[in-house]
């Protein structure tokens, strides 16, 4: 049984269809990409996966139970976790307190202390900024906060949304290399990437949106020799 998936999901913006009944699947232990352009429908999925938007019709299945429709606190603490679009720290809080914030979006027993500390683990730099305002970071250190801050809730599946966006080359390598190591260490993820090359590159599986609705999927391998994923997305090489 997949861990999470989307039976024939449509969710529209007013009148304006954004997923066009798409179906996918994330299995436990997987990374999944989702690669396509500007407006494709990549972030409206993680978005309606999560609870932000509501779809109009199609299911959302965690461990096989349904969960479309349900607040978004309550998913949270079913184990799903967004680190979204442009980081979307909180700029006047130091990088503990946004930690924290993300330690208590989730019920659960334990110490944020444990949760912490296998946050620093992957970015010592964190540890080191402990008391620093989120505004007064690095482009950077705002993405790794945001995303150990989505890891200190302890997600079963962790959704990632374009994590490398605006970063330098040699930083979004290393965030490339981060999601592998986050990966290796037991979370399952759901990746929305534009950079194709790197998403599909460390994906298990992955699909192609193009207009709300998936036009190729397989796995990271086969997607990176396609040559319409090579032309479209890949610069043709």
């Amino acid at each position: 049984m997949s861990l999470l998936k989307v039976e024939n999901l449509v969710t529209k913006y007013g009148e304006v269809i954004a997923l066009n009944g798409i179906s996918l699947a994330v299995d436990q232990g997987e990374i999944v990409a989702l690669i396509g352009g500007n407006g494709a429908g990549k972030s409206t999925t993680l978005m309606t996966v999560s609870g932000w938007l509501t779809p109009s019709s199609g299911r959302i299945l965690l461990d096989g139970k349904e969960i479309q429709g349900r607040p978004m606190h309550e998913i949270v603490d079913l184990g799903i976790q967004q680190c979204p679009e442009g980081r979307r720290i909180f700029t006047e809080m130091t990088v503990e307190d946004n930690l924290l914030m993300g330690y208590y979006t989730r019920r659960k027993e334990g110490n944020p202390q444990e949760a912490m500390r296998l946050v620093f683990n992957l970015f010592p730099i964190l540890e080191e900024r402990l008391g620093q305002i989120g505004n007064t970071l690095s482009g950077g250190q705002q993405q790794m906060l945001a995303i150990g801050r989505a890891l200190m809730g302890k997600p079963r599946l962790l959704m990632l949304d374009e994590p490398s966006l605006g970063l330098a080359p040699l930083l979004v390598e290393k965030v490339f290399g981060t999601i592998k190591r986050i990966h290796d260490e037991g979370t399952t993820i759901l990746l929305v990437e534009q950079n194709a090359r790197g998403a599909l590159t460390i994906a298990d599986r992955a699909y192609v949106l193009e207009v709300g609705k998936i036009v190729l999927e397989g796995t990271g391998r086969q997607l990176l020799r396609d040559d319409t994923v090579r032309k479209a997305y890949l610069g043709g090489r």
